[in-house]
């Protein structure tokens, strides 16, 4: 019996333009702030639970980045915003969380939204709705709920490797997002680990059975969300590259075209990866067909051998008195002579044939 699906509703919120509704699932009691300033010579990081304490920063010569988790948390979010004077429509579209990666410039800062992938411990796909917030001298972050892919961004910032230190908030937005692009390539590794192996088992035909066009419904479904994630941020970090702001550097806009380069890499096996997920469903059918092949040929020589040895029982089940036959004294063993010799020569002769 069929499982009737509950009928969805659809219900458009007309809200007026400004107005900060949360649209996501994760919920979180409170605010999570992590701020960490810093400079060449000087670094600091602490937690915190009151965003009152992300206010204390801005305009000092070191920099700053707070990142914010809960975006359910609405208050906390628009305290936040008019401290560091952020435009209505950016509130809503940080707690937006269906709102497709985009980079808007305004006066004061420049606003960037994307989608951070990465894996959890549960071998599952997580996806979260990041906001960037970059100004003069401080970078804010805006997700979700906990879990990140930027410790190693911390790790560099706490020890100074490298060069962040000595570079401002332009490089350190640069930073945050090469983090999240170099992170899609783990995913997409992983993702790809799925494809080649169920395509492995549908070339070997092993393990076939009704799940498996599930399985290839699923990887469809996933392929599809994570091109929707990646694909936009294409056209972002492509203006980023060419938009003329005050705070980003020249020299910065050279690590900005490194990292288009790396988008178009992981876009290209995005599209590798859903040709080949579009294949497999083609390459399930003509396995179950061979398979079917494979039983009608099986049947069909049984009913070829028995063709000849039903045609011998119906003659001489005939009910004629004069069947020369019937009257021989071993006709019975000479005719299951005959039928068990069309027998073998048949077997031989489809085993020459390599139909057997």
């Amino acid at each position: 019996m069929a499982v009737k699906k509950k009928k969805k509703s659809y219900k458009a919120s007309n809200l007026p333009p400004g107005t900060m509704a949360y649209r996501g699932k994760k919920q979180t009691l409170v605010t999570d702030i992590e701020i960490v300033n810093y400079n060449k010579d000087h670094y600091k990081i602490f937690n915190s639970n009151r965003v009152e304490d992300a206010f204390d920063f801005k305009g000092t010569d070191h920099v700053t980045w707070i990142n914010i988790n809960g975006l359910n948390n609405i208050k906390d979010i628009e305290t936040v915003g008019l401290h560091y004077d952020l435009h209505p429509l950016t509130l809503e579209d940080i707690v937006n969380t269906s709102q497709r990666p985009k980079i808007e410039e305004f006066e004061n800062y420049l606003f960037v939204v994307f989608k951070m992938l990465f894996i959890k411990n549960d071998d599952n796909l997580h996806y979260e709705h990041v906001s960037l917030i970059v100004g003069e001298d401080y970078v804010l972050t805006f997700q979700e709920a906990d879990g990140d892919v930027f410790n190693d961004l911390r790790e560099r910032l706490s020890n100074a490797k490298g060069r962040i230190r000595t570079q401002g908030s332009d490089y350190l937005m640069y930073s945050i997002i090469d983090a999240v692009v170099d992170n899609y390539f783990t995913v997409i590794e992983a993702f790809g680990d799925k494809v080649e192996e169920l395509e492995s088992l549908l070339f070997q035909a092993k393990n076939i059975d009704d799940s498996t066009p599930g399985q290839i419904q699923n990887l469809k479904q996933e392929i599809l969300k994570i091109r929707r994630s990646i694909y936009p941020l294409r056209e972002v970090i492509n203006r980023m590259e060419k938009i003329d702001c005050a705070f980003i550097e020249e020299k910065t806009h050279s690590y900005i075209r490194d990292l288009y380069d790396h988008i178009v890499q992981v876009s290209e096996s995005v599209d590798l990866y859903r040709e080949m997920i579009w294949s497999l469903m083609d390459m399930h059918m003509t396995v179950i067909s061979n398979k079917m092949n494979e039983i009608m040929k099986v049947l069909t020589i049984i009913a070829t051998i028995f063709i000849p040895l039903t045609f011998i029982a119906g003659i001489y089940g005939m009910n004629f008195k004069n069947i020369p036959e019937l009257e021989a004294e071993n006709g019975y063993y000479y005719l299951w002579g005959v039928m068990l010799m069309l027998f073998v020569l048949m077997l031989i002769y489809f085993r020459r044939k390599r139909w057997l």
